[in-house]
């Protein structure tokens, strides 16, 4: 099997290093090129085809959004963005996803050598994710055969909270619950841009780094009616509102004598993410069960399957996003391969799916 061809665009020669070091020493993978700025990666674009392009934000010359533009103009390649953990640059990286960039690479500011390599596992499986991509999907996210994943330990839901099989009270309203990763942001945005502000709440982990998730919460409320925000400790679950989990955090939804809201929690990584969806969705399980419609979206690997079996279980109404329609047909296939999904749908179907949970008349077509 062929490696996957890198080349890498930063216009720190410390930062070119790192992650080409990174890069080599990863299984399965090279660096065939690297530039100091958007001008010269253009040149050489002209000679070599990389599979994945790994670019700053902030460059001189030409910066990264210019560039990531007349990249999907003219020469689509999947990029990951790899950018410093301030408000600027997360808020440019999220603009990027927005023009067809695959994932974000959360870059320190200081101790770039050490940090960096701390980062070698999240860099790596960003890259390979990339590298599987349909970037024909990105825009009205239509797929690549499901990813086999490094073999690793892999923690599980277990992890953060135990299993329980017990519903103590019945929330006093619904909920929606949806993971997602590589892909999700397009499709999250054509989603809840379509949402009815009398849609039941929302929950959401979308693997994101550390950073990232509030502009990309911020993002996503300019543009629909609902409330978007990334969610804090506490933050009730209420008609009219979405909650992000934030990066770096499990979020788990509890039910309080009926009422829903979410804990914003530490954690260890749970199926190689945190957030990760597992854990919402095994929370969704113990607190709200047949008041659920759980969604799995495009993303690699299997974060969300097991969870997904346990709403399944516990009488949730459970959807995968088809296999057209998504960027990676990863987690969507794991989950219907693990028995855990009721229906299978493509994107364009879900936002009425969705507003239309909470009227049993109008949800009927979907069961």
């Amino acid at each position: 099997m062929s490696k996957i061809k890198v080349m890498v665009i930063d216009d720190s020669a410390v930062v070119r290093q790192v992650l080409s070091n990174i890069i080599t020493e990863s299984h399965g993978m090279e660096v065939i090129d690297t530039a100091q700025d958007p001008l010269f990666a253009l040149q050489k674009l002209e000679k070599i085809k990389p599979d994945v392009i790994t670019l700053d934000v902030e460059m001189p010359r030409m910066d990264g959004l210019t560039f990531l533009k007349k990249l999907m103009n003219e020469n689509p390649i999947p990029v990951v963005m790899c950018s410093t953990l301030t408000q600027k640059s997360s808020d440019t990286s999220i603009k990027a996803l927005h023009l067809g960039a695959v994932e974000i690479v959360g870059k320190p500011t200081s101790n770039l050598k050490q940090e960096l390599q701390e980062q070698k596992k999240l860099i790596a499986d960003a890259i390979r994710a990339a590298s599987k991509a349909r970037l024909d999907r990105m825009k009205t996210p239509k797929v690549a055969p499901p990813p086999k994943l490094d073999v690793a330990e892999k923690l599980s839901a277990d992890a953060v909270m135990p299993k329980k099989t017990t519903l103590q009270f019945t929330p006093s309203n619904k909920l929606i619950a949806i993971g997602a990763s590589t892909g999700g942001t397009q499709a999250l945005e054509y989603v809840l841009s379509s949402l009815n502000t009398d849609t039941p709440g929302v929950v959401i982990v979308q693997h994101m780094p550390e950073a990232f998730t509030e502009s990309f919460a911020n993002r996503l409320n300019s543009v629909a009616q609902v409330q978007v925000k990334q969610a804090e400790d506490g933050d009730l679950v209420e008609t009219g509102k979405v909650l992000i989990a934030p990066g770096g955090k499990h979020m788990i939804v509890k039910n309080r004598a009926g009422k829903l809201s979410v804990n914003v929690k530490e954690g260890p990584l749970v199926s190689r993410h945190r957030p990760s969806v597992d854990v919402l969705f095994r929370s969704v399980a113990q607190a709200a069960a047949k008041q659920t419609l759980g969604i799995i979206m495009t993303g690699m690997g299997d974060d969300g399957a097991n969870g997904m079996k346990e709403m399944f279980d516990a009488g949730a109404f459970t959807v995968a996003q088809d296999e057209k329609s998504c960027v990676i047909f990863g987690m969507p296939s794991v989950a219907i391969d693990r028995g855990g999904v009721k229906k299978i749908s493509p994107l364009q179907q879900l936002p009425e799916m969705i507003n239309s949970f909470s009227h049993p008349v109008h949800f009927k077509k979907f069961v």
